[in-house]
This record gives C-alpha cells, structure tokens and sequence, in this order.
C-alpha cells in the first residue's frame, strides 16, 4: 500500500470550492495534520482526498474510460459520402437498355 507524504510548507495551490461536512474527530485530525506539517488545512484536505483517489483502482479504471469516451465524443465523425448516384444512375441505364430492348423484340 501507497503512502500519504506530505511536503511541508507548500500550500498555495489554485482551488475550487466544494463544501462538505466531515466527522469532528476527521476535523480534529486534519487541523493537527495541517499544524504539524506547516500546511494550510486545505492544502491538507486536497493531498488527503488525492491520495484517497489515487489508490481506488475501480474509480481510477472509471475515470481512464470515462476521458477515452470524452474523447472520443469530441472527435467529430466523418459520414463517408454516399455514392447513391453513381450507384443508381448504371441501374437505371441497365433498366433503360432492358427496357429498350424489349420494345424493339
């Protein structure tokens, strides 16, 4: 199993905002967890949820297919051209020349 290595002193980092409640004893924990490395609490609480991430194989699975299927989705696909005339219009000389051929029989 992996293990969580934090750096001290390196939390200035670009955030978005995202609320949650957490367990006081977890609160407790991170607040002791961010004094003791020199960190801001959430600097502390992105390496925590990173590292959580990092180590689901099923969601770290998920995601790969999920940015594949991103891909793939913004990838507009090319219609190959129909060759509806050029198909239909030997079809109807040959029907043209059956047809011919049978008014003059």
């Amino acid at each position: 199993m992996s293990r969580l290595k934090l750096e001290h002193g390196v939390s200035k980092v670009r955030r978005a905002k995202l609320q949650s409640s957490v367990d006081q004893t977890v609160a407790d924990d991170i607040e002791l967890l961010a004094e003791w490395s020199n960190n801001e609490t959430n600097f502390v609480v992105n390496e925590l949820l990173r590292f959580a991430l990092t180590q689901e194989e099923d969601f770290q699975k998920y995601k790969a297919s999920a940015a594949v299927n991103a891909a793939r989705a913004a990838i507009p696909t090319k219609s190959a051209p129909t060759p509806s005339k050029s198909v239909s219009e030997p079809a109807a000389k040959t029907d043209a020349t059956v047809s011919n051929a049978a008014v003059h029989a």
